[in-house]
């Protein structure tokens, strides 16, 4: 798909919901299209594609034909869209698909499988917990998992960085010294 068809897509979306046509909350996508096709030239047909509220466009770049994404949107489904005929899982829970990653990734590589994960987030839900346990996991473990963080510089309504900015957060990288991480140098029996 072209970013142009995207955009018709969500264009038409954004209609029928304005009309009352769609009796649920619906995740808009404007402006990601570029990048979003980039990814999707790395993600095969055997790969699994997992989303949050906004996944029209994954959906349509994995292969949903466009007819059975409406039909689910207007069922009211837009934020929480599944297709597992074409791997794809979404959730509205946010970081609700972070831990199915780390598990389906963990089922690949233990069936030693050509399939890799690719997980879509938020920026902010980039900052919960939950995601920093999951890529600690998936790092750690070398699954074939892969997240891609959807930065629009918004939080719902705000601004992100003026709501949840790192203004008290600083870092530093250093070489230890003398003494190593823990103790000081010599075992201690206490």
């Amino acid at each position: 798909m072209t970013a142009q068809e995207l955009i018709e897509f969500e264009e038409e979306i954004a209609e029928l919901f304005k009309q009352g046509k769609i009796k649920s909350p619906v995740h808009l996508y404007s402006g990601g299209e570029v990048e979003l096709i980039k990814i999707f030239k790395g993600i095969r047909k055997q790969d699994w594609v997992l989303c949050s509220w906004r996944s029209h466009y994954q959906c349509l770049l994995k292969g949903v034909p466009k007819h059975e994404l409406r039909e689910k949107i207007l069922a009211g489904y837009s934020i929480a869209l599944c297709f597992p005929e074409y791997n794809i899982l979404s959730s509205a829970i946010v970081g609700g698909v972070l831990p199915i990653a780390v598990g389906l990734g963990m089922g690949i590589q233990r069936r030693q499988e050509d399939t890799r994960v690719h997980c879509f987030l938020g920026d902010m839900t980039a900052e919960t917990g939950i995601f920093s346990e999951c890529l600690k996991y998936v790092t750690n473990f070398n699954l074939p998992v892969y997240f891609h963080i959807e930065d629009n510089g918004q939080s719902v309504c705000t601004d992100t960085q003026e709501v949840w900015g790192r203004k008290h957060v600083t870092r530093f990288e250093y070489e230890t010294g003398k003494y190593p991480h823990a103790g000081a140098g010599e075992r201690v029996q206490f």
